[in-house]
């Protein structure tokens, strides 16, 4: 730990601890919602080039997305949950597929 020198009026040393509190950011989750007409192999494609997903585990997440209506694809701090859903809509929009993909607080 860091620790700061001052000196008192008598003009001896005091030593003085410092701690810094280091808050952990916020994590937010990244969720993609189903449509009827974004098809499975392109969720697949999306969990795979955008979230580094092994493909094994993006199938699983496009199984939940399409069953459950929703899938959580994974928890992120906010600057890399907002760029990857961003990549994700992009993606989407340039195949023009209606995929939704949001994030929300952990």
């Amino acid at each position: 730990m860091p620790q700061l020198w001052e000196e008192n009026e008598g003009g001896t040393a005091l030593e003085q601890e410092t701690r810094e509190k280091i808050d952990k950011p916020r994590l937010w989750q990244v969720v993609l919602h189903n449509d009827n007409y974004t098809t499975m192999d392109f969720v697949v494609l999306v969990l795979v080039s955008v979230f580094h997903k092994p493909e094994n585990e993006a199938v699983r997440i496009m199984l939940d997305v399409h069953y459950k209506g929703i899938g959580i694809v994974g928890t992120y701090t906010y600057e890399v949950a907002e760029t990857k859903v961003a990549r994700a809509m992009e993606m989407a929009r340039q195949a023009e597929f209606p995929l939704l993909c949001t994030m929300e607080p952990e």
